[in-house]
Parts: structure tokens; C-alpha cells; sequence
């Protein structure tokens, strides 16, 4: 896997599809210590399952113990710590990995509980988890989802589990961007692997989930959050913090130079069943055996259309899904190669919430 990779695959089985991510990602090549420290860093943000759109499906940490015990690899921790004032242990023990922990004897180590050393990045000073800081391989498994302080959040804020409480305090009072892009100057994930199977439309803490069926991995996390960034319809400029890190030598935001790999398309998993949890903005729409993966980014779209007051602009509820395929309407809109036949169409397979946005303000312009 180059540094320029994404690889990309849709589905609802969480398991099947980490095991198709690393067969592809060929993590042999990236580690060929098998004695290599490995440490998986989910997002246990809160003590809440990972169907509220907050949390890393406990099945893909599984998936990737299994396949690296498969291949010989004996030296993996789970990493974590929940943000200030929640427990992580509540958030081990309410995801099943005290479980996962003693059957594949793999520990759960607490970075509340950790000893952390400084690291200073210009002026901010941190205080970063020892075993993170020392392990030598770096797997982070990030949900994208919404941040209301952030707008989002991927690969390069799911580092901030790696830091005392102390200086989560800090960072905020920073106005963390600028300290996210410096702790990934610090330590950057040597592998991404993005859970964005039903991440959270606005909040880090979940309760309103968009189902998108799909995962991604990637080496390089500045071009790994600017793809998230890309699939929930913001801007870089939206989402200070990538462009920071990228300043700062972590990598590379430039998605014209990106490598998409595609492994399956997304019409290969059942269609989506839209849910009551953004049922404002699915009013706007005409789903018809739509995917998960291109309903999703249209849920996303409309959202972002929403924040910039001209959601009320759409006039005629946008058609979507497998269901049109064939069919020739001229005074219908869709998005997604399955509607190319109406009168106003947005390819791609499945389009990015990004370029929805700028073809449904197309429309009203």
C-alpha cells in the first residue's frame, strides 16, 4: 500500500470488510517484524455502542487481532481513553472488550492509567501516552462522523485519545485545531483504517447515525480525513486542522493526487433503509433501493446545505437510488449514476457529498 492509497470498500459486514481492507492493504509488507509492537486505537470516545454512530464496531478490532495473530504477530495492545469526565473501562466494558480481551489475550491498556511523556510542537506542550509514543506499529481506527466543535472527525482527532486528560483540557482551551495538527506532528497513525459504516451526522457523542455502509483505510492521515472531509460535504477551509497538520509535514491534503481503489461497488450490499434520525432532510429526497454509502452522502449534503440556510432552495425532491435505473423523466433530479437518465442527473458510483452539494446549488443558482 502506497502513501498516496485510499482503499475503499461498501458493505454491512463489518468483519468480512476489514478482512477485505487488509488482505488488499498487505500489512505484511508495511510490518515484516512479526515481533513489531502493534497497538489498535479505536474511538471509545463514549460509553456507547457503536450503533449510535459514536464508536468503532467492536467486530472490525476483532477482525484485525485475528488476521495479524493469523499472520504471526503476538505483540498487539487496544489503546484508548475516553474523553474527560466518562470512563474508558465503562466504554471497554460496554463494547465487549474485556471479552475481546481475554479470548484473544490481546490487553486493553487505559491511557488515563498510562504514564505519558512531554512533547512540545512549537508552542503547545502535551503530555502523550508512553505506550503509544513507543509502540512501533500505529493502527488507528477512527469513526467519521460530525463534531459540533470541529465539524468533523477522522483519523487525525481520534489522536487525542492518546493524551492525558490534562492536556484534552488544554487542547480545548486552544481551540484544538491548532493542537490536533501539532500531536500528529508527535505521532501520526502508520495505518488508518476508517469505521464509516454509520458515523454521527453532527456529534462526537453520537444519537444521530447515518447509515453509509462503507469503510476505508490509508497511510497517510491528512489525505485520509481530507477524503472523510470530501464524503460529508466539507470544505478543507471548514475543517481547520487538516490543512495545520499538513503544514506541519504529517502529509498531504491533495486528493487530485490520491489513488482511490475501489474493491467493490457500493450496489453489492442491501439498500438503504432510511432513518427517522435526519428525517427533515430525507424529505428532500426520492430514495428508490438506494444504496447505503450514496443516501448517506446525500443526508450529508443536504445537511451542510441546511447550515448555510438553502436547504429551502430545493424545489423538487431529489431522486436517488437503483431504482431508476432505465428510467427517462425529463422533469425529475437525481444524484448517482442510477438516475442518469432524468432530466438533471450527478454521476458517480457513489457521488461525493462535496460535489452533491455543488450540483444541487447548481440547480437553484
Amino acid at each position: 500500500m502506497n502513501r498516496n492509497d485510499i482503499i475503499i470498500t461498501y458493505g454491512s459486514d463489518a468483519a468480512k470488510m476489514t478482512k477485505a481492507l487488509l488482505d488488499a492493504i498487505d500489512i505484511e509488507s508495511m510490518v515484516p517484524d512479526k515481533k513489531a509492537s502493534i497497538a489498535l486505537k479505536p474511538n471509545l470516545v463514549v460509553a456507547v455502542t457503536a450503533d449510535s454512530g459514536a464508536t468503532t464496531h467492536p467486530e472490525i478490532v476483532v477482525a484485525i487481532i485475528e488476521y495479524l495473530q493469523g499472520k504471526g504477530y503476538k505483540n498487539i495492545k487496544i489503546v484508548e481513553s475516553a474523553w474527560v469526565g466518562d470512563s474508558t473501562k465503562e466504554g471497554f466494558r460496554v463494547n465487549g472488550y474485556n471479552q475481546i480481551s481475554k479470548t484473544h489475550q490481546v490487553p486493553l491498556v487505559d491511557v488515563k492509567d498510562d504514564t505519558y511523556e512531554k512533547k512540545t510542537i512549537g508552542k503547545i506542550t502535551m503530555e502523550v501516552s508512553t505506550t503509544i509514543l513507543s509502540t512501533d506499529f500505529l493502527i488507528n481506527l477512527p469513526v467519521l462522523k460530525g463534531h459540533c466543535q470541529t465539524a468533523m472527525t477522522c483519523a487525525l482527532k481520534n489522536m487525542k485519545g492518546c493524551l492525558s486528560d490534562r492536556s484534552k483540557r488544554m487542547f480545548h482551551t486552544l481551540g484544538l485545531h491548532n493542537p490536533i495538527a501539532s500531536l500528529n506532528a508527535v505521532r501520526c497513525a502508520d495505518l488508518v483504517i476508517v469505521d464509516s459504516l454509520n458515523g454521527d451526522l453532527d456529534f462526537e457523542e453520537g444519537g444521530n447515525p447515518v447509515r453509509t455502509n462503507r469503510m476505508f483505510a490509508a497511510r497517510d492521515s491528512v489525505l485520509c480525513d481530507s477524503f472523510g472531509a470530501s464524503l460529508m460535504g466539507f470544505e478543507l477551509e471548514d475543517i481547520p486542522y487538516i490543512q495545520l497538520a499538513e503544514s506541519l509535514g504529517v502529509g498531504s491534503s491533495d486528493l487530485s493526487q490520491a489513488n482511490i481503489i475501489q474493491l467493490n461497488e457500493p450496489n453489492d450490499e442491501k439498500p438503504a433503509k432510511p432513518t427517522g434520525a435526519a428525517s427533515y432532510l430525507g424529505a428532500h429526497t426520492r430514495p428508490d433501493s438506494a444504496c447505503s454509502a450514496c443516501y448517506g452522502n446525500l443526508i450529508h449534503a443536504l445537511k451542510r446545505l441546511d447550515e448555510v440556510n438553502r436547504l429551502k432552495d430545493i424545489k423538487v425532491p431529489i431522486c436517488i437510488g437503483q431504482g431508476y435505473k432505465g428510467m427517462n423523466d425529463p422533469n425529475k433530479v437525481g444524484v448517482g449514476s442510477c438516475t442518469r437518465g432524468l432530466g438533471k442527473s450527478l454521476g458517480g458510483c457513489p457521488p461525493k457529498a462535496i460535489d452533491m452539494i455543488a450540483f444541487l446549488k447548481e440547480l437553484n443558482d
